[in-house]
């Protein structure tokens, strides 16, 4: 009985050593565990922290990027206004006496005949005794303007006169005073002739005739 009783007590002893060497494995188990879990956060955060700035970069650089392109719109665009308001430059240019005419074939006011260039008589079309056909030409005359082309010859004699340019009614009384004529075959004034009107060769025709200074008729 004795023995027994000692048995019971050792048996008792050893199972609560060995409960508590099972805990203290457990625990130590769970405390090894925990520093990997705590170090991997750590470098997460790090990693977070590290490539946060990466992401605002490329922004910056197309920020940068933007501003010469607008720069660029703005002066390509102001190159553009500049280059309207210049408009076409002139070939050629110099000074005459004009007379004015209206033939359109009708026989009216020893009309001789529809214009020589083929189109219609028509405002702007001027007659010259030299220049090619189509001739793009602007004249000028008391601070008004009309830009029109050579569609016929003339004026004949009064060329060797200095006389260098017939302009159709509409245009010669529009340059005399701003006004229509009253008819087509009278400018309505009793000047016949425009002294010192200013002629811009903006383009040369591709008809008959001569490029150049205009010479008079038949020269």
């Amino acid at each position: 009985m004795q023995q027994r009783a000692i048995n019971v007590v050792l048996t008792g002893v050893t199972g609560t050593a060995l409960a508590g060497m099972l805990v203290a494995g457990v625990a130590a188990a769970s405390d090894d565990s925990a520093p990997p879990k705590q170090f991997l956060s750590q470098q997460a955060v790090a990693a977070q922290k590290h490539e946060a700035p990466q992401q605002h970069a490329p922004k910056s650089t197309e920020k940068r990027q933007a501003k010469p392109a607008a720069k660029d719109a703005k002066s390509s665009s102001k190159d553009g206004k500049t280059a309207a308001k210049k408009g076409p430059k002139a070939l050629l240019s110099g000074k005459t006496i004009a007379s004015y005419f209206w033939d359109d074939g009708s026989g009216v006011n020893g009309d001789t005949g529809a214009p020589a260039g083929g189109k219609p008589m028509q405002k702007g079309l001027f007659s010259s005794p030299s220049w090619p056909m189509h001739t793009k030409v602007k004249v000028t005359y008391n601070g008004r303007s009309v830009t029109g082309f050579i569609g016929d010859r003339g004026p004949g004699e009064p060329s060797h006169r200095g006389v260098m340019l017939d302009l159709d009614t509409y245009t010669f009384r529009y340059l005399l005073d701003g006004k229509k004529p009253a008819s087509k075959y009278n400018a309505g004034s009793g000047e016949g002739h425009l002294k010192g009107v200013k002629w811009e060769v903006l383009s040369w025709g591709h008809g008959a005739g001569k490029k150049g200074k205009p010479q008079p008729f038949g020269s």
